[in-house]
């Protein structure tokens, strides 16, 4: 699916114009959350990695080689690939309206590339994957992306 600058180029130009495509009354695939919703967590998910939210590791020290090899495979994620930091249920919407929360998105993507444009060798500590530097945050934000498009029905052109 490309590579890092590749990938980084969709998150900055395309992601969010994609998920904007997207009809509001779109049900999942999978999963319990919205449209609405799972653009609020990607945004959740970009503030994690450009360090504005800070969590402990909660993968075990030994497996985080093999969840950091998983990261930078070409693997997808499983549907209903769960996640302990949100549970089983959906959280409530924050922003009034998709287009506020595609706003707020379009932000905290843009922090991110500002992180790490000020700090190239900036670590930011992911819950579940560990420390990450740029290149690995760029993969597992894309591999997350298109995880959840794929969830409302959007499908890679390649």
């Amino acid at each position: 699916m490309g590579n890092i600058q590749e990938k980084a180029a969709f998150l900055k130009n395309e992601y969010v114009k994609l998920l904007a495509g997207i009809n509001t009354d779109t049900k999942g695939l999978w999963g319990k959350m919205n449209v609405h919703q799972m653009i609020e967590h990607m945004s959740f998910s970009f503030r994690q990695a450009n360090g504005k939210d800070k969590y402990a590791l909660l993968t075990p020290e030994e497996n985080v080689p093999k969840m950091q090899a998983f990261l930078m495979s070409d693997k997808p994620f499983r549907e209903n690939t769960p996640n302990p930091i949100i549970g089983d249920n959906t959280v409530p919407e924050k922003n009034a309206s998709i287009q506020d929360a595609l706003n707020e998105l379009q932000t905290e993507i843009n922090d991110f590339f500002a992180v790490f444009d000020a700090q190239p060798d900036a670590i930011i500590t992911n819950p579940f994957f560990g420390n990450l530097n740029y290149e690995m945050w760029v993969q597992l934000l894309h591999k997350h992306s298109w995880h959840h498009l794929k969830q409302f029905g959007v499908e890679a052109v390649n």
